[in-house]
């Protein structure tokens, strides 16, 4: 067989199975289906194929999702999410809260420090410090 006749014959075959019968590929086309089995592919956890009570079905990538990935889920499903997990979000909130507030202090420790670490190879740096506390009172 010709090179050019087993890229044709792939070609055919990854056409097929792009349109294979229940193949989905939009999460929206999932709304309101029952979720028959899950089976993993690859022979690793993570990569698997849900299968629909409906013949339907999709290959999903491993469930590890980015941390701004989930934060931003997090985000915008809060209110479908919020009423089965209040708990949850208000733990959450906490936490978020609590990050902010050590990113600011994290933030105020690294400008002074780097202002106490230029004092002595910049001597105009305290005077122009001393005039922009004046310009802020």
């Amino acid at each position: 067989m010709p090179p050019e006749d087993k890229w044709k014959a792939n070609m055919e075959k990854v056409a097929f199975m792009k349109k294979f019968p229940g193949l989905r590929v939009n999460w929206d086309s999932l709304v309101g289906k029952t979720i028959e089995s899950v089976t993993s592919i690859k022979g690793t956890v993570g990569d698997a194929v849900l299968i629909f009570d409906d013949g339907s079905f999709v290959v999903t990538p491993p469930l590890k999702p980015e941390p701004s990935d989930l934060r931003e889920a997090l985000h915008r499903a809060r209110h479908q999410l919020e009423p089965k997990h209040p708990q949850a979000y208000a733990e959450y909130d906490r936490l978020a809260a609590k990050d902010k507030a050590a990113q600011r202090a994290a933030r105020l420790e690294n400008i002074l420090g780097a202002i106490h670490n230029n004092l002595p190879h910049i001597p105009e740096l305290k005077d122009r410090l001393k005039e922009l506390v004046e310009e802020w009172k």
